[in-house]
């Protein structure tokens, strides 16, 4: 018999974040964390499971229609030392993304019994990573009739829509050849083929105005080694990509620009944006007002689970969560405990709402 739900308090649901993020959690290393919310989830009256691709999946009700809320568990690397300042909470993860994370747990909790809806949370793996396994596992074996992706956004902001992506490694070997020759080295040629790829996006955004609409190449890394017999370089790069760009003809461009080096390309997502109108984002307007705010939709620039379950779900989707994104994967990451508290309240009245249907 499934254990009465109870109302987590304001304290609860801090403890329960600052418990997250002291356990460190860089991808393919979420163990502990799962256990976390795991135990939390059952204590709270949720069916709670990790299932085979390592995620921590809990339900609430029995409804006949469902609602997702998706959060990872896993973090960039990088360890903060957990401290409290006043109402700010610092450590890796707070933002990105386990405050987000915890905020469902709790929400889905408080918003008690809901006629109709089932709500599903999980806590998903590796999305830090470009495997994305927790929601590739996931996209296969729900079909919810709604989904929130948990990304910081701020408690008023809901984001409808993220860039795709697209790796690139670039490995160029060949003898050694003396440096007062006429022979271009194999580091000169790695510059060459990313100032070429930089040109070919400078000319794709010259008359685009959003950022959202424009294609943005990053030089990840780049190194080099010779042993005095032959010389080597590698160099890793990636695409943030746009709605409507031809990829086609970029894969076609990567791959004549590269001359004698072998070039992969890994680890692509499409680009997604979701609809602005339906029964989700009417639900979070209405609780978003309720808590004294004005709501704000909005495009990023980078990617997200919802990127691979946007297109595989074809249902209501956005993403939200506390959190300020610009403090993603920096040294001085932390959260506001009272924004976090806020979305709390939103993301439980959100879930009211929807379960009532349209008002």
């Amino acid at each position: 018999m499934t254990p009465p739900i109870s109302s987590p308090t304001d304290e609860q649901a801090i403890d329960l974040l600052t418990q997250m993020v002291r356990l460190y959690s860089p991808s393919k290393q979420e163990q502990a964390v799962a256990q976390l919310i795991l135990q939390t989830m059952a204590r709270w009256g949720y069916r709670a499971e990790i299932d085979p691709s390592d995620n921590a999946v809990g339900h609430l009700g029995e409804g006949g229609r469902q609602i997702v809320l998706l959060g990872h568990m896993d973090t960039v690397p990088g360890e903060i030392p957990v401290r409290r300042e006043g109402d700010l909470l610092y450590g890796r993860g707070t933002v990105d993304a386990k405050g987000p994370l915890a905020a469902f747990v709790v929400a889905a909790v408080r918003a008690g019994e809901l006629a109709g809806l089932k709500v599903t949370v999980v806590g998903a793996v590796e999305e830090e990573c470009a495997s994305s396994k927790g929601a590739h596992y996931i996209a296969e074996r729900l079909r919810p009739d709604y989904a929130v992706i948990g990304e910081p956004s701020a408690w008023n902001r809901i984001t409808l829509g993220y860039k795709g992506r697209l790796l690139v490694d670039y490995v160029l070997e060949r003898p050694m050849s003396h440096t007062a020759g006429q022979a271009r080295g194999v580091c000169e040629e790695a510059v060459d083929y990313w100032l070429r790829l930089r040109a070919w996006a400078e000319a794709h955004n010259c008359e685009k105005r959003s950022r959202f609409d424009m294609l943005d190449p990053s030089l990840r890394s780049i190194s080099s080694t010779s042993d005095g017999l032959r010389e080597r370089v590698e160099m890793h790069l990636g695409l943030r990509l746009p709605l409507g760009l031809d990829v086609p003809r970029l894969l076609e461009e990567l791959e004549g620009w590269r001359g004698a080096a072998e070039v992969r390309t890994h680890a692509r997502e499409e680009p997604f944006r979701a609809e602005k109108s339906n029964p989700l984002t009417s639900a979070f307007l209405g609780a978003i007002r309720t808590e004294g705010g004005k709501a704000v939709f909005l495009t990023k620039t980078g990617t997200s689970d919802m990127n691979v379950l946007g297109p595989r779900w074809r249902c209501p989707i956005v993403a939200y969560g506390p959190g300020d994104s610009a403090l993603d994967h920096t040294p001085e990451e932390h959260i506001d405990l009272g924004e976090y508290l806020a979305a709390i309240r939103v993301l439980t009245g959100m879930l009211r709402r929807l379960a009532q249907g349209p008002s």
